[in-house]
């Protein structure tokens, strides 16, 4: 079978330098490496054919003799699978280290310190609390140092010991065979687990682990303009980390409990006014609400239902510090469901004033369905 272009192997240009050919390389070989397509014999032929380009292209001198003849300059010289081809081979630790890291080598970066895990908690607060800020005692669980053993993980008064086959150092020297060829790797040590100490006399109350789960409080200062869903973090009030490791964070998550009169929009408050038909119609004085408390206004003749008026600056102040939303008051005439007589004579004369022709219902509800029927 004919030989593909080396350059259209990889996918690269003629012009590619050694940075965008260790690239490319990189990719294809991650993709179609054999341990990872065990089923896939195409894959592994894919894999050969891109370690084949990149030993040849990877080599100053036979990518030289590769663009002036061809396949035939470079004939037996690529190593392919067959062992001995890689003499001279720049960055072949380097990028199959990253490879063989993916399924089994490579342990040092996991057995490197490890952040712990973070924890995530809700507090419920008040809209007022939201809108000034406030100061709230968080209460939670988390690991911390073993109050028996002070965090060794050993019964009092014994010790650890160092790790007899990794001598300490929590990784122990592997010989793998792969399609290269053999070769050493790292792997984490299966008689300590990677902790370079042995316990022989485990903690009783921590069983070895070092931690046992504590209560802890915090007194967290929330700032003004929080609303649903904000987060707070601290820092360092998560999960121990491991191997030296820092600790996780604490994640604080804010819920609002709903106001009976404001709702809110942003940095902007809303409020349903309810005023009486004859306020409405003759105009007045009222007070409403705000979060700062009650502030006059006057509302004009004639006003009617769904009237919006707006209050500058007595919103929600910006979580940033800069600027405050406004309040926006909505008017709702309330008509009145039940009037005496004298009441509903007045009415009669100003619709009489007025030309409004009112033909009054007197019935009740089954007496209009009884006509209704007739």
């Amino acid at each position: 079978m004919e030989k593909r272009d080396y350059y259209e192997v990889l996918g690269v240009s003629k012009g590619a330098d050694e940075k965008e050919l260790k690239s490319a390389y990189r990719k294809i070989a991650k993709k179609y490496h054999p341990d990872l397509n065990k089923d896939d014999p195409e894959a592994e032929q894919k894999f050969k054919e891109a370690n084949e380009a990149y030993e040849v292209l990877g080599n100053s001198e036979k990518r030289q003799r590769y663009d002036r003849f061809g396949h035939q300059g470079v004939n037996g010289q690529a190593g392919g699978f067959g062992g001995g081809g890689f003499e001279g081979f720049d960055g072949f630790g380097d990028i199959f280290g990253d490879i063989f890291d993916m399924f089994g080598g490579g342990s040092s970066r996991r057995n490197g310190p490890r952040k712990g895990a973070d924890i995530k908690k809700r507090v419920d607060i008040s809209f007022k609390e939201a809108a000034f800020g406030t100061e709230k005692e968080i209460n939670f669980r988390r690991q911390d140092d073993c109050s028996t053993c002070s965090g060794t993980g050993a019964k009092p008064g014994t010790n650890k010991t160092t790790c007899s086959k990794c001598h300490g150092t929590g990784q122990i020297n592997v010989r793998q065979n792969t399609p290269l060829g053999a070769m050493m790797t790292k792997r984490t040590c299966d008689q300590c687990r990677g902790a370079g100490q042995i316990i022989e006399s485990p903690c009783e109350k921590c069983h070895g682990s070092g931690v046992e789960n504590k209560s802890k409080k915090i007194n967290l200062k929330i700032p003004a303009g929080v609303d649903t869903g904000s987060i707070i973090p601290l820092r360092g009030e998560g999960e121990p980390g491991t191997n030296g490791g820092p600790r996780g964070d604490l994640y604080i998550y804010i819920n609002i409990i709903p106001h009976e009169v404001f709702k809110r929009d942003g940095n902007d408050v809303y409020i349903v006014m309810p005023i009486s038909f004859v306020q409405a119609a003759l105009g007045d004085e009222i007070e409403v609400p705000t979060l700062e408390g009650k502030v006059k206004y006057k509302i004009a003749e004639g006003t009617q239902t769904g009237t919006v008026f707006r209050f500058r600056n007595k919103g929600i102040v910006s979580l940033s510090g800069y600027g405050k939303g406004d309040q926006f008051v909505t008017v709702e005439v309330q008509v009145p469901k039940q009037l005496n007589e004298k009441q509903k004579e007045a009415l009669r004369k100003y619709a009489e004033a007025t030309g409004d022709m009112v033909n009054e219902q007197k019935k009740n509800f089954f007496d209009k369905v009884k006509d209704a029927f007739n």
